[in-house]
C-alpha cells in the first residue's frame, strides 16, 4: 500500500509538471535543446572542427612502415678480360714495366629481394598550400559556428512567433467569448421584451443571426488555438498532439531603448566576411601549384637480397635521408585554376557588398516597423476606449427606447473589433521587437 501511494504521488506530480503553463523562456529553452535544425547545425560545427584538425595535421611529419618483397630470375655475370697492365711505382708514376692480369669474372643473381623499414616525411615548403589549407579549415569552422548562431536565432524568432500566436489566439478566444456573452444577454432581454409584446419577432431574429455567427467565431477561435499550439509543439520538440498551455501573456520588454542600425553583430555579416576570406585562401591554394615544393625524407630499415659473386650484396640495417624538391616549369591547368580562383574571389566580394546593402535596408525597415507598431498600439488602445464608451451609450439609449436594435448590434460589433485590434496590436508590437533584434544580431 505504501509503495502504491508513492507511485501515485509521483504520477500526480509528473502530470502536474507536464501540465504547468510554459513561459516564453521555457519554450525557447526547450527549442534550443530539442529543435532538429539546431541539432543539425551542432553536427556541422563538430564536422568543421575535425576538418580543421585534419588540415593542421599537414604541418606535422608523416610516419609510415613500408615493406618490400620481390623475386626475380634475373642473373648473369660481368668481368674484365686478362692482359698486361702498367706497373705504377712510388708517387703514382708508371715504371714502364707491365704485369700480367689474369682477368675477373663476377656472377650476379637477383633471387629474392625483401626489406622493411620506417619512413618519415616532413614538408618544409609546399608553396603555401599547407598554410592556406589550414586557414581554410579554421574559416570553415568559423562559418559553421556563425551558421549555428543564425539557425539558433531563426529558431528563437520562430518559437517566439509561435508562442505569440498561441497568446493571440487565446486572447481572441476570450474576446469572442465576451462578445458571445453580450449577445446572449441581449438575446435574453429581447426575448423577454418579445414575450411582453414590446419587441417584434424580427428583433429576435436579428440577434439570433448575430449569436449564431458568434458561435461560429468561437469554434474558429478554438481551432486557431489548436493549430497555434501544434506549431509551438513543433518548435519545442513536443509531439504535435500534445496538449500544452502557455503562461497567458507576453514577456515585458523595454520597447524604448536607443535603437541602432548596426548590423556588424549579425551572423550573416560574419559569414559573408568569412566566405570572402575563404575565397582569398582558395586563391593562395591555387597559386601554390605554381610554386616550388620542398620536403625532407628519412628512412631506416633492413634490406636483404641480390647475390654478387656468390655473396649477398644487401643484408643489413641502413639509414637514408634526403631533400626532395619539385619545381613546376609548365602547367597550363594550374594557371587557369589560379585565374579562376581570383575571379571567384572578386565575385564573392561583389556579392558581399550587395548583401550588406540589403541587410542595412532590412534593419532600417525593422526600425520603421517597430516605430509604426507603437503608433498602432496607441491607436488600438484609444479605439477600445472609444468603442467601450460607444457601447455603454448605445446600451443606455436602447434601454430607454431612443436607439434602434441594429445600432446597438453595430456598437457591439465595433466593440469586438476594437478589442481584436488591440490584441493583434500588442502581439504585433512584440513580434516587431523580436524581428528588430534579429536584424541587429542581438537575439539570444
Amino acid at each position: 500500500m505504501k509503495r502504491y501511494c508513492i507511485w501515485l504521488a509521483l504520477l500526480v506530480s509528473s502530470v502536474a509538471f507536464a501540465q504547468s503553463p510554459l513561459s516564453l523562456e521555457d519554450c525557447i529553452t526547450r527549442a534550443k535543446e530539442h529543435n532538429k535544425r539546431i541539432s543539425a547545425a551542432d553536427f556541422r560545427v563538430k564536422s568543421a572542427k575535425y576538418e580543421r584538425r585534419a588540415t593542421f595535421a599537414n604541418f606535422l611529419p608523416t610516419l609510415s612502415v613500408e615493406g618490400l618483397g620481390a623475386y626475380s630470375t634475373s642473373k648473369g655475370s660481368f668481368g674484365v678480360d686478362e692482359g698486361l697492365l702498367p706497373v705504377v711505382g712510388a708517387g703514382g708514376v708508371p715504371t714502364g714495366e707491365s704485369a700480367y692480369f689474369p682477368g675477373i669474372d663476377v656472377g650476379y643473381e637477383m633471387g629474392w629481394l625483401y626489406g622493411a623499414g620506417v619512413k618519415l616525411q616532413q614538408p618544409v615548403f609546399m608553396g603555401g598550400k599547407v598554410v592556406a589549407g589550414y586557414r581554410m579549415g579554421r574559416i570553415g569552422e568559423a562559418i559553421a559556428r556563425q551558421n549555428r548562431r543564425l539557425t539558433e536565432a531563426e529558431v528563437v524568432v520562430g518559437t517566439a512567433r509561435a508562442y505569440a500566436n498561441v497568446v493571440q489566439a487565446t486572447e481572441l478566444q476570450r474576446v469572442a467569448m465576451s462578445y458571445n456573452t453580450l449577445l446572449g444577454e441581449l438575446m435574453h432581454s429581447v426575448e423577454k421584451a418579445y414575450e411582453r409584446g414590446v419587441k417584434s419577432r424580427n428583433d429576435v431574429l436579428k440577434v439570433s443571426v448575430r449569436l449564431d455567427e458568434s458561435k461560429l467565431n468561437l469554434r474558429r477561435a478554438e481551432n486557431a488555438i489548436r493549430l497555434a499550439t501544434m506549431d509551438l509543439c513543433r518548435y519545442i520538440g513536443h509531439p504535435l498532439a500534445d496538449t500544452i498551455e502557455v503562461s497567458g501573456g507576453l514577456p515585458s520588454v523595454d520597447y524604448n531603448p536607443a535603437l541602432s542600425t548596426d548590423i556588424s553583430a549579425r551572423p550573416e555579416v560574419q559569414m559573408l566576411a568569412h566566405k570572402s576570406e575563404l575565397m582569398h585562401q582558395k586563391v593562395n591554394l591555387a597559386r601554390a601549384e605554381l610554386l616550388p615544393q620542398v620536403g625532407l625524407v628519412g628512412q631506416y630499415g633492413y634490406l636483404d637480397g641480390v647475390k654478387l659473386g656468390g655473396n649477398k650484396l644487401f643484408g643489413d640495417w641502413n639509414f637514408a635521408a634526403g631533400l626532395q624538391v619539385s619545381v613546376p616549369l609548365f602547367n597550363m591547368g594550374a594557371h587557369a585554376r589560379y585565374r579562376s580562383a581570383k575571379m571567384q574571389y572578386h565575385q564573392q566580394k561583389a556579392e558581399e557588398e550587395d548583401v550588406i546593402g540589403l541587410l542595412n535596408l532590412e534593419v532600417v525597415q525593422a526600425v520603421n516597423r517597430l516605430d509604426e507598431s507603437a503608433l498602432e498600439l496607441t491607436l488600438a488602445e484609444q479605439g477600445v476606449a472609444s468603442a467601450t464608451e460607444n457601447l455603454r451609450v448605445s446600451n443606455r439609449q436602447y434601454e430607454v427606447g431612443v436607439e434602434a436594435l441594429s445600432e446597438l448590434l453595430e456598437a457591439q460589433v465595433l466593440w469586438q473589433k476594437a478589442h481584436q485590434t488591440l490584441v493583434e496590436a500588442r502581439v504585433n508590437r512584440f513580434l516587431r521587437w523580436i524581428e528588430y533584434r534579429k536584424t541587429t544580431g542581438t537575439v539570444e
